[in-house]
């Protein structure tokens, strides 16, 4: 089989029951330059067999690809290890790509400008219904992430195509025995220090929120992986230019550090002072968090 251009992989936990969606988007792809990674991060249901079944089918290119329980960030981890292609775009398990995505995504990049860092593509998410999560006003041709969530507060989740060997520049998500994730945007904000992303307006991803996913349970996951998001704000914190932001996320370090019962002020903390002002306010966002996952 030749080699295809782009890595669609799938991070999945016992999510047998929605798998099927995202594997008969793939099949329908107008582009077939493609294949689809499955990465089962330790499931106990029927997931295995099923992959199985589509492999046997041999409409698509399909690695499965089994490890013990870590939590989603090792999913990504170990995408990032296995997959050969140049491009690559993850598709959670509870989503779907429209039938031409691949086609707009090597459009995209095809057209692309060869003198510009470029660590891949920004494009769109959107809802069963059509809804689009938030356009990207037309005049952001090139920009990082960070320029458009947090300097221009354009929010939602965008779909972000990635250059493989960019990915490869930067250090792998932390993993503890005890926690089960870490904030995917920790290896965005580090790739912004060093390239933008072509922005386009097609979509390129049709989401939906779970119930059982952690979108849904965001406060919870705060309790139940301290260390995954302490690590994550450390982060922010460090190349975060922006006074409102940073405190913020300062709060946050401070409610994380609470969990783990860590000093606030270690040499890890890029923005003592910052944190020192925030820390009636990051204490009283730890006691909010608290009662609400109580309630």
């Amino acid at each position: 089989m030749n080699k295809k251009t782009i890595t669609v992989f799938t991070p999945t936990y016992n999510r047998a029951y929605c798998l099927d969606q995202v594997y008969q988007s793939l099949v329908q792809q107008t582009n077939q330059d493609f294949k689809w990674l499955i990465i089962d991060d330790g499931s106990t249901d029927n997931t295995k067999q099923l992959v199985a079944s589509w492999i046997a089918e041999q409409k698509i290119s399909i690695h499965y690809h089994y490890q013990e329980n870590q939590g989603m960030h090792s999913g990504h981890n170990a995408a990032y290890k296995i997959i050969d292609t140049e491009l690559n775009v993850c598709i959670d398990s509870d989503d779907f790509m429209p039938d031409d995505a691949v086609e707009k995504i090597l459009n995209i990049w095809t057209k692309r400008d060869r003198n510009k860092n470029l660590a891949g593509i920004i494009g769109l998410d959107t809802f069963k219904d059509g809804d689009i999560v938030e356009k990207i006003p037309e005049k952001f041709k090139y920009a990082t992430l960070s320029e458009l969530e947090v300097v221009n507060k354009i929010g939602g989740d965008k779909k972000v195509v990635l250059r493989t060997d960019v990915v490869r520049e930067f250090p792998s998500y932390p993993i503890t025995k005890e926690e089960r994730l870490v904030p995917l945007g920790t290896l965005y904000l580090m790739i912004d220090q060093k390239y933008q992303y072509i922005c386009s307006n097609e979509v390129l991803c049709i989401i939906e929120y779970l119930e059982d996913g952690s979108s849904k349970n965001i406060l919870r996951q705060y309790k139940k992986s301290p260390n995954g998001f302490r690590y994550s704000r450390i982060i922010e914190m460090k190349y975060s230019n922006i006074f409102s932001y940073t405190f913020t996320r300062a709060m946050h370090y401070i409610s994380s550090c609470i969990f783990t019962k860590k000093w606030f002020f270690t040499s890890e903390n890029p923005k003592k002072g910052i944190t020192l002002l925030a820390l009636p306010f990051g204490v009283l966002l730890h006691i909010y968090i608290l009662f609400k996952i109580r309630k």
